[in-house]
């Protein structure tokens, strides 16, 4: 039984992290929970309308709403936009979104007006009050545009580059459907304004809150040192909270003109129809490889959505999709174009691997279709053309740095774990018993970020540590890694050292945690922080000793081989995981288990993506995919057994030789399971398949005749 399993002495219960307590028993503060003295409520009135003219808003119904204390529409607020975007890629022109609407609407779902009342239902009753006139307009769907708003290119060939024409020549198309960052905690902020100081408080679930309380403060017309932003414990983000959205600056304002304190929480289905969703592109791709396997070309044709307007993010996924083909191995000639365009519906933000994920899909595919082409065991064609450990540091064809890895190593250990040899024995037994199944193999490298990150560590005379990081948390266990960290580097116990983080009036500025940097570019600050705090002490200086750092960093590399076998329902043709293997290496790991519950969560959310998820959106641009009800996630009993296995290979770029972790599931995963379904119905022929694997289109697959076999060699792993 379970309680078996529990300590019969409470007391003498270890958490695992030092967050567990306060979340194992509801202690634990979210935006949601923040209440404050004379707290009012702000709701959105929103566009119904994809795209159109905004002719004009009745506001008069709503302000007569019982409790209703304030209306706000874009006249109050005036010509204030949506920040700029981080310029990793050029824009062809300036694209300004208003927080407001103003002449036009561009998405279902884009604020219109603000209401603020006494109670959360009051605001949302009076919203609904709110009156739009709009004169609809076509809208412009994802992809269907032919001016691209920013684009990349990438052609590089090698000196060595054979003439020969190819022997074998693989072509792949697939979409990458927006999906949605299913986090616990919806979107919320609340806002205390003090106004004989002049200042203001502001409660956000964000991954940058010091990016947060800049803008927050230019949205409002305040010096920086006039805004206060704590991000208490945050029900996941993803991504999709790196960058702040219109209701972020919206209610802040409000809140400051009111001189009131103010909160919001948008309800899921707010989130379905106005939250910043993920990926969103269509892939294609052509392999050339010799008679030997070896790879002579790649050409690639990558294009993004953005959505309807620019979060700070929007042009990373792809410019990590493009950066990275041909991803672990190497190839002759590579052409890689690529663009992203505008479109009327929910704008599109960095969702846990950003572009990795596309780059794997793609290189991944085209892999396996050579192997079956060639003749070659899909493990062995890969081999031949992985990019070497005794390489490191290589420089890739996009002029990218592995900073070190050991792929080859990698894809040996996961086949050795996953018994390969024996498992294409038994696949083909149960091949000719009449099932249907396949086995799939991915390779995928990780860029974990660049740039800096800022410490603060205080030595106090009493031997306590203080440890401050410009590195929030959204579930990680920060404030037991960054403890480790300091600890370690210190020479003292981890009980020695509280950890803040969080909180713009406690903690330096910083980057934020995104991209999978917190640990090696962040912890990375605190080693060396801690370091100048005991050469300082060591020199005789007096405590209590404070010490600010900046690290900065080039990017670390993480990597990794996913290997699924799946099993297809003939009848159905549901796919179901029958066994992963997964060996990542993420350099040197501080805290094995909670390196190992990244890897958890982000397969979970990896296979959501290659088996339920899919964000839809119709011709004139309304939200089919609006709850629940129409749009899956991946529950418990969805989860198959992982083995997981570690292959550490420690970074050169920061201290602690630490690469990123938190993204790698969604990378390689989806990529595997494509390609195990694509190897059950290869009796098929060489199918087109989408993510999510819908049954209905697996099965209409199983409904044509099988294609006579090819004979290929036995496997050589």
């Amino acid at each position: 039984m379970l309680t078996d399993a529990l300590p019969r002495d409470p007391s003498s219960f270890q958490p695992l992290r030092r967050e567990d307590p306060d979340l194992l028993t509801g202690q634990a503060c979210f935006v949601h929970d923040v209440v404050l003295d004379g707290m009012a409520h702000v709701a959105f009135a929103r566009s119904s309308v994809a795209h159109g003219r905004l002719r004009g808003l009745d506001t008069d119904a709503a302000r007569r709403c019982p409790g209703v204390v304030a209306v706000f529409t874009a006249q109050d607020v005036g010509e204030r936009f949506i920040p700029a975007i981080n310029p990793l890629l050029p824009l062809r022109r300036e694209h300004r979104m208003p927080l407001l609407a103003m002449q036009t609407v561009d998405y279902a779902g884009q604020p219109l007006a603000i209401v603020v009342a006494q109670t959360r239902a009051q605001a949302r009753a009076a919203a609904e009050a709110v009156q739009a006139d709009i004169e609809a307009l076509p809208p412009c769907v994802d992809f269907a545009t032919d001016e691209a708003l920013t684009e990349v290119q990438h052609s590089w060939d090698a000196p060595d580059a054979s003439d020969a024409p190819p022997a074998v020549r693989v072509q792949a198309c697939m979409t990458s459907p927006r999906v949605l960052a299913m986090a616990m905690e919806p979107r919320a902020m609340a806002v205390q304004v003090d106004a004989a100081q002049a200042t203001m408080t502001v409660w956000a679930a964000s991954q940058s809150p010091s990016r947060v309380r800049t803008d927050v403060a230019a949205a409002v017309g305040l010096d920086v040192a006039q805004v206060r932003v704590i991000t208490p414990q945050v029900g996941g983000a993803f991504g999709s909270k790196a960058s702040v959205c219109a209701e972020d600056l919206l209610v802040p304002w409000a809140a400051w003109r009111l001189q009131r304190s103010l909160r919001w929480a948008a309800t899921r289905s707010e989130e379905f129809a106005a939250g910043m969703q993920g990926r969103g592109s269509v892939l294609q791709g052509t392999l050339e490889c010799d008679a030997s396997g070896r790879w002579l070309g790649l050409q690639a044709e990558l294009d993004f959505t953005l959505g309807a307007w620019l979060p700070f993010s929007a042009v990373v996924p792809l410019r990590n999709a493009a950066r990275i083909l041909p991803g672990p191995y190497h190839v002759q000639r590579l052409r890689v174009s690529g663009q992203a365009g505008l479109s009327h519906a929910a704008p599109i933000n960095i969702y846990r691997g950003a572009g990795r994920p596309e780059a794997a899909l793609l290189m991944e595919t085209l892999v396996e279709m050579a192997a079956r082409q060639l003749g070659i065991d899909p493990v062995e064609l890969r081999r031949r053309n992985l990019v070497r450990a005794d390489e490191m540091p290589y420089r890739t064809p996009t002029g990218e740095t592995f900073d070190a890895g050991d792929y080859v190593g990698l894809l040996d250990q996961a086949c050795e774990r996953f018994g390969y040899t024996h498992e294409r024995a038994w696949q083909a037994q149960r091949r000719a018993q009449g099932e249907c199944v396949g086995i799939g193999v991915a390779l995928y490298v990780e860029p974990c970020g660049q740039g800096w990150e800022s410490a603060r560590v205080t030595l106090h005379t009493d031997g306590r540590v203080e440890v401050a990081s410009g590195s929030p948390a959204q579930g990680q266990g920060h404030l037991t890694t960054f403890a480790r960290i300091a600890a370690e580097a210190l020479g003292v116990s981890p009980e020695q050292v509280h950890v803040v983080c969080g909180d713009t009036a406690q903690c330096p500025v910083g980057v934020g945690a995104l991209a999978s940097r917190s640990i090696a570019i962040g912890g990375s600050a605190i080693v060396q922080a801690c370091r100048e705090a005991l050469r300082r002490r060591d020199s005789g200086e007096a405590g209590p000793i404070v010490v600010d750092t900046r690290f900065e960093s080039a990017e670390s590399w993480s990597s990794g081989c996913v290997i699924v076998r799946l099993r297809v329902d003939i009848e159905t043709g549901q796919p179901r995981i029958e066994r992963v293997v997964w060996v990542d290496d993420a350099g040197r790991i501080i805290h094995p288990e909670l390196a190992h519950g990244q890897l958890v969560g982000g397969f979970a959310q990896g296979m959501g993506q290659a088996l339920m998820e899919r964000i839809v959106y119709d011709a004139d641009g309304q939200l089919l995919t609006g709850s629940l009800m129409d749009y899956a996630v991946p529950r418990a009993e969805d989860m198959p057994d992982l083995e997981i296995d570690s292959r550490s290979t420690a970074s050169t770029v920061n201290l602690l030789g630490s690469k990123g972790v938190g993204e790698a599931g969604c990378i390689g995963v989806p990529a595997a399971i494509l390609n195990a379904a694509r190897d059950a119905l290869s009796p098929w022929g060489e199918v087109s398949l989408d993510l999510p694997l819908r049954p209905e289109r697996v099965w209409q697959v199983l409904q044509t005749p099988p294609v006579p076999p090819v004979s290929s060699p036995p496997s050589t792993c």
